[in-house]
């Protein structure tokens, strides 16, 4: 018996679906209903279904009429309504499917304007189109340089696309840094300019770029000898209160766990845990040692990072804790959660 792919793909074992007459067609096509509705009953088996297939575009007008007619002529309204949901969903997803092939179509004869291409259809390169290339590439399992230029192809893509994000991602962040800057600047005094970056870091609005922006304006500042030595004051107290707001906002579990993973020593770790663990007057400086939590709040941290990592969902993470994710601190973070299990919880 022929597996679903090859039911799609091919229609019949012996001939192929352009060469079939009304009655092979028929016939395929209610061994399809029948594969959708009971063998592959789920909808995102239906996509990988019509991804995999290679002939689905011959058989999808037969199909979706073959579908409507059957759902007439069925006297169970239970059957009738399923058989009408069939057509109503995958015609959907079918939709979905031929607008992901086009966009692999178009990358595909122009492999060398993929970044060019992203730019104008950055909102096609979703999730569900990836899953689509691979499942495209996965398809040529009989033709391994195929499906090599494929896997690079997606490649590619990706990392067009993440460029494409972070590049925009930094020019939106500076443009809207560059009007907080201009704003706190602009203040009738130094006074007011410092209540307005207590503000920004209550709301959660001072973000890196501002601060970065001020750091840049103050080490300039302090290099020049063109400008007012009330105004470099004014701007070293910018400063300073810009990055005692963002030490305080970074959640000192994230602090802990950063000081912790440098620790090789199994027993200085444990030592370090413990202290962490131990509550006790906290200061809000480098020195993590003046910091604690309990077990439960930072194992909540170590699996938010390490499940974002496998889940490949970093956006899911404040900014301080991205930079933890890469395999090497993954690795040590794994270590570190079995630790805190078996040791404080």
């Amino acid at each position: 018996m022929m597996s679903p792919q090859e039911l799609v793909s091919r229609g019949n074992e012996n001939d192929g679906v352009q060469c079939l007459d009304d009655h092979k067609m028929l016939r395929v096509c209610d061994k399809l209903i029948d594969v959708f509705m009971v063998d592959k009953p789920s909808p995102t088996d239906w996509r990988s279904l019509l991804a995999f297939s290679k002939e689905w575009s011959n058989i999808r007008p037969h199909f979706f009429r073959r579908c409507q007619d059957q759902a007439d002529s069925e006297n169970d309204p239970r059957k009738k309504q399923n058989l009408l949901r069939l057509g109503r969903k995958l015609k959907e997803i079918d939709e979905d499917v031929q607008r992901h092939n086009e966009l692999l179509e178009v990358i595909r004869g122009r492999p060398s304007e993929i970044s060019e291409v992203v730019s104008r259809r950055r909102k096609d390169f979703t999730k569900e189109f990836f899953v689509h290339l691979h499942t495209v590439a996965e398809s040529y399992h009989d033709n391994p340089t195929e499906q090599d230029a494929l896997a690079k192809l997606g490649n590619t893509c990706l990392a067009a696309v993440q460029a494409y994000d972070a590049a925009s991602e930094s020019i939106e962040a500076l443009n809207a840094a560059e009007l907080k800057f201009q704003d706190i600047i602009s203040s009738p005094s130094l006074d007011a300019a410092c209540r307005k970056i207590d503000s920004l870091a209550e709301k959660s609005q001072l973000d890196s770029a501002l601060v970065l922006m001020i750091t840049k304006a103050w080490s300039a500042a302090k290099e020049s000898n063109m400008m007012k030595d009330e105004v470099k004051d004014v701007l070293y107290h910018l400063y300073k209160t810009s990055i005692g707001n963002l030490q305080r906002l970074v959640p000192k579990e994230v602090r802990i766990i950063k000081y912790i993973i440098r620790i090789e020593d199994p027993e200085e770790l444990l030592c370090a845990l413990k202290d962490a663990f131990t509550p006790g007057e906290e200061l809000e400086g480098k020195d993590v040692d003046n910091l604690y939590t309990t077990p439960e709040k930072l194992h909540s941290w170590i699996k938010a990072v390490v499940d974002a990592y496998h889940l490949s969902g970093d956006g899911t993470l404040i900014r301080e804790a991205r930079d933890l994710m890469n395999p090497g601190i993954i690795q040590k973070l794994e270590e570190l959660k079995k630790l805190v299990e078996n040791e404080f919880m």
